[in-house]
């Protein structure tokens, strides 16, 4: 009988060893391969050191049980769930919004009917930025990379014919997001739906904002507070509702790393931890209803170890960190995009293979949800032929390529173990960096984050620019005179003169006593810490006080954000 290794990185037996020796003596003959790319064949998009075969010792400190188990087991390295997908696929939540409501809810009702399974709302920049639609600093951008929503008119509207007891929600919102969250109680309640009926997520991942998407209206630390009192009220009133999507997405968007996202993703979520227990919150309490949302990038295999290294640092932490006692609060859910930033103007039917590749990766990773970007986004927001193709890919992967049908099929892979050891090995080395500064807020405002991210950023531009890292159709595979023919979804300036109007009606039809009423209040609870706003947000909105005047309201007491400039 033949004797087998007991585990990843047992010892290897005599033949074994000879036939690495072969194997060296044979690699040290080859030839380093010339052309486009060559120089970033022995390194990830991130800049890890690839060697050119993995084996047991490159696993050999690895513990089965402590760092692997099961699926469904602590420290869910190879997924939260026993079975994966077998007993259930991700859903399917294609990002949307454009124009005014009555738009999106057309767009809506198109996906549904392609049998998407979750809505998951795209806003305009003024909405994401606190403006309303006819402020003077929303010239020119409303509808444009979203869908306007200034009052609860607006969300009503959004989703007017749609059963929202029944779907569920995500809304990708961040400064603003505890009032998208009181508006879409309020439009739901005003059909007859509970609110402890109500499922989906809400953003709300303002340290992120801070750090990469810019898209911020309060100073860090009152804004923790808005986002502890949003915590603190779903929890008791929405039970269904992820309170919190901590988003790496946009971090990576900004030019990060792999690990970075990984480790600057994390370390916000313990942030918002520590801010609930210190607002004494019990953390099982809690913790079972965040999520995350990760960018899946080009680098395939990389990608799939940031999944995996993601769970096991998380498990580990929400279970000794913080002392969690229930496994949910140990279970990292998490959503996944695709990368915007690894499409390309050029050639860009091209997106729709990288889409392909990077949606895999992700489901390989065991995302809970998927979004597929859509070939066009590069240029303007998407067609619905190309949203479709985008839907499209999702149910090809799901139906068709049995990646569904193995748990972690990865799993034990050499390459892929080691890998993802690396991930956790540089996210606890940022960790300990951030901890370094005091904490999330404070290396926030020493410019910690921007400054990383930067640096990362600007190897990899240059690494395209000499041509080491190939972009097809970008810097190698060019076609001459190659020139984009697509049709494209325009926003014109008449939508944004409606919605103006719009908005303007609303603010002529309603009970003006009533909307300075509650915005008093409003101002009273944002200057008591132990009154919690979301009652008096979700009063504001039903007087259809506007998103702009919600928010100039609260900035009356803490202020606006000015960042401080990293050279």
């Amino acid at each position: 009988m033949i004797e087998r290794p007991s585990g990843l990185g047992a010892q290897a037996n005599p033949e074994f060893e000879e036939q690495k020796q072969r194997w060296d003596r044979a690699s040290a003959k080859g030839k380093s391969r010339k052309g486009p790319g060559s120089g970033a064949v022995d390194r990830t998009i991130s800049d890890v050191p690839l060697k050119t075969v993995y084996g047991p010792e490159d696993v050999a400190h690895l513990d089965l049980a402590r760092d692997l188990a099961w699926p469904g087991e602590f420290p869910y390295t190879r997924g939260i769930h026993p079975n994966g997908y077998r007993d259930r696929l991700w859903t399917m939540r294609q990002f949307a919004g454009f124009g005014t409501a009555k738009q999106t809810n057309e767009r809506y009702h198109f996906l549904l009917e392609q049998g998407q399974h979750g809505l998951s709302v795209a806003f305009d920049m003024p909405t994401l930025m606190g403006y309303d639609s006819d402020a003077p600093q929303a010239l020119g951008e409303v509808g444009k990379c979203g869908v306007a929503i200034d009052s609860l008119a607006d969300m009503e509207v959004l989703f007017d014919g749609i059963d929202m007891g029944d779907i569920t929600t995500s809304m990708t919102i961040n400064g603003p997001a505890a009032i998208a969250v009181a508006q879409y109680i309020a439009a739901a309640e005003k059909k007859g739906i509970p609110r402890a009926k109500l499922g989906g997520t809400i953003q709300a991942d303002i340290l992120k904002e801070y750090i990469a998407q810019k898209e911020w209206i309060f100073p860090p630390r009152p804004h923790m507070r808005v986002i502890v009192d949003m915590i603190q009220f779903c929890t008791r009133e929405m039970p269904k509702w992820n309170t919190i999507s901590i988003s790496g997405y946009h971090i990576r968007e900004a030019g990060s790393t792999a690990a970075q996202e990984l480790a600057f993703t994390l370390a916000d979520g313990f942030a918002y931890v520590e801010a609930c227990v210190e607002a004494g919150m019990d953390v099982d309490a809690f913790a079972p209803r965040l999520s995350y949302f990760f960018n899946s990038h080009v680098d395939f295999f990389e990608e799939i170890a940031k999944f995996r290294a993601a769970r096991r640092i998380y498990a580990r932490h929400m279970r000794d960190r913080f002392g969690a006692k229930n496994p949910k609060s140990w279970q990292l859910r998490f959503h996944t995009q695709t990368a915007g930033c690894s499409a390309t103007a050029q050639q860009p039917e091209n997106n729709i293979v990288r889409v392909a590749f990077e949606a895999m990766a992700a489901v390989l990773g065991g995302t809970q949800s998927l979004h597929t970007n859509s070939m066009d986004e590069v240029l303007a927001l998407p067609t619905e032929k190309s949203v479709e193709i985008a839907l499209r890919t999702q149910q090809v992967l799901a139906y068709e390529t049995n990646v569904t049908n193995v748990v972690d099929p990865l799993g034990g892979s050499y390459y892929v173990e080691a890998l993802t050891d690396e991930m956790e090995r540089q996210a606890e080395a940022y960790f300990t960096q951030i901890a370094e500064y005091g904490g999330v807020v404070e290396a926030i405002e020493a410019g910690f984050f921007q400054k990383e991210i930067a640096e990362a950023s600007y190897r990899y531009q240059r690494s395209i620019e000499s041509k080491d890292r190939v972009i097809v159709g970008v810097n190698a595979f060019v076609r001459d005179g190659e020139q984009v023919a697509m049709d494209l979804l325009k926003i014109t300036q008449e939508m944004e003169r409606e919605q103006a109007r719009s908005v303007q009606a609303v603010r002529e039809n309603r009970d003006g006593a009533a909307v300075q009423r509650t915005l008093e209040r409003l101002q009273v609870a944002c200057r008591d810490p132990k009154d919690n706003l979301m009652p008096h947000l979700i009063d504001c909105v039903n007087a259809y006080c506007t998103e702009g005047e919600i928010v100039e309201a609260m900035v009356t007491v803490y202020g606006r954000y000015t960042e401080r400039s990293v050279f």
